[in-house]
């Protein structure tokens, strides 16, 4: 029964989201898959989570689309996902939930998944919001001033969001255990605030460091598309392996651990 569930209600959202063009085909068969597969394992504290990123991921990714364009050229993704961003995105909280059924210790897991899922949200909300800021980014390892989009670029506006997607699925976390265990536990507020800074620290110190990049002879810029301007671009640093969904993955993995290490 629950399957049944899980498979209706992610089958509604996922046709929503595509027929808004934030989901491609092969994205849309993932995420019903990664929803179906939640909420079977687990319940509505769990698929509330994940229904919680995804929506608000991609309301946000559609808002002044205009203001954001020249930024987005540079991402090798846009805000359409494939199945790979689904994976990455997660890939981590399905884990968490089958090692919570099958092997049991549901509160560790628990405290995994919110850090994944407030790692991931936290990042794609001081993405898409931290480009709006008016003011140059600073790299987050250097503290210099760096150009918009420029791999490792962190803004005041972007922390403030990132520690606001942090706060929201731990506070989501905290009403859907309440709803369900008629129990507050208001540590999950704190985890999730600690598991989706640090994961979005990781993502823009990951990224600095160890993601591929590319120069654009063109236009002088750099960018994580193998071609740019309508040419092909050069490799500048980075690890083949290293794209920008292993990255979200790392990042929501390093999420992940400092909530359970909260806890």
């Amino acid at each position: 029964m629950d399957f049944l569930i899980g498979c209706i209600c992610s089958l509604f959202i996922v046709g929503a989201a595509y027929a808004k063009r934030s989901l491609s085909v092969s994205g849309a068969v993932a995420a019903a898959l990664l929803g179906t597969l939640i909420y079977a394992l687990g319940d509505i504290r769990w698929y509330g989570l994940l229904l919680a990123f995804f929506i608000s991921s991609s309301l946000l990714s559609h808002r002044k689309k205009e203001a954001k364009k020249g930024v987005e050229d540079l991402f090798a993704k846009t805000g359409t996902r494939d199945w790979l961003q689904v994976v990455a995105n997660g890939g981590l909280g399905l884990v968490a939930v089958a090692g919570a059924f099958f092997l049991g210790g549901a509160y560790g897991w628990y405290m995994f998944y919110i850090g994944v899922i407030a790692a991931v949200t936290s990042d794609t909300w001081a993405t898409e919001i931290g480009v709006l800021s008016r003011g140059k980014p600073r790299h987050v390892l250097t503290g210099r001033r760096v150009e918009p989009g420029i791999s490792g670029g962190v803004s005041s506006l972007g922390l403030l969001a990132s520690l606001a997607g942090g706060l929201f699925i731990g506070s989501l976390a905290t009403l859907l255990v309440w709803l369900i265990q008629k129990e507050w536990i208001f540590s999950y507020i704190a985890a999730g605030a600690c598991g989706g800074m640090a994961g979005s620290l990781a993502d823009s110190a990951i990224g600095a460091v160890w993601q591929r990049m590319y120069y654009c002879e063109v236009c002088g810029k750099e960018t994580e598309r193998t071609e740019h301007c309508s040419q092909p671009t050069r490799v500048i640093k980075g690890y083949a392996w290293c794209t920008n969904d292993m990255v979200n993955i790392l990042s929501s993995l390093v999420g992940g651990a400092i909530a359970v290490w909260w806890s």
